[in-house]
């Protein structure tokens, strides 16, 4: 069925929102609503070039970035995940180290580094072991709770548990976790709802609006979900295969090992998924957290054998 509004989920749709000068206010609010800065709020961004160079839209799978700095050089990184990652948590770490240690790359004394925010907008569940939708994660002293190391923090949003219907929307953070999860679902009336005094929401979504779209923006667009969609697939088939078979061989031979060789197996799949699917190495490396050599010599064993 085709909907009014497409997906924010989508990279195009998400860089053209949240990544783009003309929609700088959009992110700006974005970022002081889900970051809780209203002490000292964000006033202007400047946009920046992600640490991995980005790949064309269509190849971009399942992650989407965005980074800027605000008038006081603070960085922010805001990425969207769709698909499950085993590494995920690491990785943002990873990111958000790489890029406080790029500013001494730039000559910036450590007295000036300036602080880090990683903000994960996760289509699944990350933290199973908490209920809130939203968490926030910094460094503490942990007797006295004091925040003195406060270069880097950490705000995931886990759209999987979140199940406000539209007559509970109360807040911003709120308003934005439904924008993320339902705007396809999204009618003109449900949309004077969901704005109230809040017009800054209802400039997100006009910018859904797939009558302000090109043609050729639109066949992107499907592009991109469609690479989405496989990727997804992929993953959760070679996920699902491994589990059976390590099962299988658990049984078979009287092993405990036999699930961990199961997931072997579902990670050799996933690369292999992958590489029928015409992705690149380097983002299954990514995915898999395999080394671009492990990937390479699975790819080349399955070549040989079918020769």
């Amino acid at each position: 069925m085709v909907t009014k509004f497409l997906d924010p989920r989508n990279d195009l749709a998400f860089k053209r929102i949240f990544g783009t000068v003309r929609n700088s206010d959009i992110l700006i609010h974005f970022l002081n609503d889900i970051l809780e800065l209203k002490q000292d709020p964000i006033k202007t961004v400047t946009f920046l070039k992600v640490n991995q160079d980005p790949v064309i839209a269509a190849e971009r799978q399942s992650i989407v970035d965005v980074m800027c700095e605000d008038e006081k050089n603070n960085k922010f990184i805001i990425e969207m995940q769709l698909s499950r990652e085993s590494g995920f948590i690491k990785r943002a770490q990873y990111y958000a180290s790489k890029t406080y240690i790029n500013q001494r790359d730039e000559g910036v004394a450590y007295k000036d580094l300036q602080n880090v925010r990683f903000l994960a907008i996760y289509d699944e569940t990350l933290f199973s072991k908490k209920p809130g939708y939203i968490s926030h994660h910094e460094m503490r002293d942990i007797k006295t709770q004091e925040n003195d190391l406060d270069s880097f923090k950490f705000v995931f949003l886990e759209l999987s548990k979140f199940t406000n219907t539209i007559e509970n929307l109360k807040t911003l953070t709120e308003k934005w976790a439904y924008f993320f999860k339902h705007a396809t679902e999204t009618t003109e009336e449900d949309l004077a709802q969901i704005v109230g005094a809040d017009p800054i929401i209802e400039r997100a979504y006009k910018e859904l609006d797939r009558f302000g779209w090109s043609k050729e923006d639109l066949m992107e667009y499907d592009a991109v979900d469609m690479k989405i969609e496989a990727v997804k697939t992929a993953l959760e088939d070679s996920f699902s295969e491994g589990r059976e078979k390590g099962e299988a061989i658990g049984i078979e031979k009287g092993e405990v090992i036999g699930i961990e060789k199961g997931d072997t197996i579902r990670v050799r799949k996933t690369v292999l998924n992958m590489h029928k699917l015409g992705i690149d190495i380097d983002t299954i490396s990514k995915t898999t957290e395999l080394t671009r050599e492990a990937v390479g010599k699975i790819i080349k064993e399955e070549t040989s054998e079918d020769e």
